[in-house]
C-alpha cells in the first residue's frame, strides 16, 4: 500500500539523531524520499548507513551560500523539515551575545533562507515545517534566549504561510522531549528533570521523538493546514 508520502521528496534538516532521526525515518516509512542534511555530513552517513531512502547533504544554516548550494544539488523538493537549533539558555545577566545570535541565526534566520531558496523549487502541494518550542508561551526565568527565539520562529511560520501561498507553511512546538538535549544536566539531573515535568504534565509523562514525527507527518499532509503552530508538549504551558 502506497503511503501519503509516496514518491515525494522530503528535506529534513538537522541533527542525525533524536528528533530529525524519528522525522526522517517517520517520513520514509510513509513512502518518502529523505534527504537528511546538517552541518556534520559524516556523522549522518554513519547515522543513515543502510537506510533504504534516506541519502544525505551538507548544509550550515548560518551561511546563506551553502544553502544556496544545497538547493542546486536537490532541484525539486516537496516538503522541507528545519529541526535545526543552538540553545541560549541562562538568566538575562548570564546571557552570552554569541549565543544569542547563533540561536536566532539557526532556528530563525535559517529557516528564512531556506524558504527563500527552496520554495521556488517546491512542486505543487509543498509545505515547510519549522521548528518553535515550549518556551515560546510558557515563559520561564533561565530561558528568556529560547522563548525570543521559539516566538519569533512562530511569526516566521505565520508570515511565510501568506507570502509563500500556496505552499503551507507551519511550525511544531515541542515541550520536553526525550533526546540527547538535556545529556548536560547529567544523568540524575535529567531523570529528576524528566520525573518533575511528567508529574506536573496533564499528559502525565515527557514527550518522545516519535510523538513530534507523528505531528510533522500530520502538518505535511494535511493539504488544509498552514499557518498554524502545533504544540506537543503534553500540555505543559497549562501548568
Amino acid at each position: 500500500m502506497n503511503g501519503p508520502l509516496q514518491d515525494r521528496t522530503v528535506l529534513v534538516v538537522g541533527r542525525g539523531g533524536g528528533i530529525a532521526h524519528a522525522i526522517a525515518v517517520a517520513a520514509r516509512d510513509a513512502g518518502a524520499r529523505v534527504v537528511a542534511a546538517g552541518r556534520h555530513q559524516q556523522a549522518l552517513n554513519e547515522v543513515y548507513a543502510g537506510e533504504p531512502d534516506i541519502s544525505t547533504e551538507r548544509v550550515d544554516l548560518t551561511d546563506e551560500a551553502s544553502i544556496v548550494a544545497l538547493g542546486e544539488r536537490l532541484g525539486a523538493v516537496d516538503h522541507v523539515v528545519s529541526t535545526a537549533s543552538a540553545r541560549a539558555r541562562g538568566r538575562l545577566a548570564d546571557l552570552d551575545r554569541e549565543a544569542v545570535r547563533l540561536s536566532f541565526d539557526t532556528k530563525v534566520v535559517g529557516p528564512l533562507l531556506l524558504a527563500k531558496h527552496l520554495a521556488p523549487r517546491m512542486t505543487q502541494g509543498g509545505s515547510v515545517t519549522l521548528f518553535s518550542g515550549v518556551a515560546a508561551t510558557k515563559i520561564t526565568v533561565g530561558t528568556l534566549a529560547l522563548a525570543v527565539t521559539n516566538g519569533a520562529a512562530d511569526v516566521l511560520a505565520r508570515s511565510l504561510a501568506l507570502e509563500l501561498a500556496p505552499i503551507r507553511v507551519n511550525a511544531i512546538s515541542p515541550g520536553v522531549i526525550d533526546t540527547g538535549a538535556w545529556d548536560a544536566l547529567g544523568e540524575e539531573g535529567k531523570a529528576k528533570h524528566f520525573a518533575d515535568v511528567g508529574a506536573r504534565n496533564p499528559a502525565r509523562r515527557i514527550g518522545t521523538p516519535h510523538d513530534v514525527a507523528n505531528a510533522v507527518l500530520f502538518a505535511m499532509t494535511s493539504t488544509f493546514l498552514t499557518g498554524v503552530t502545533l504544540p506537543v508538549d503534553g500540555g505543559e504551558p497549562l501548568t
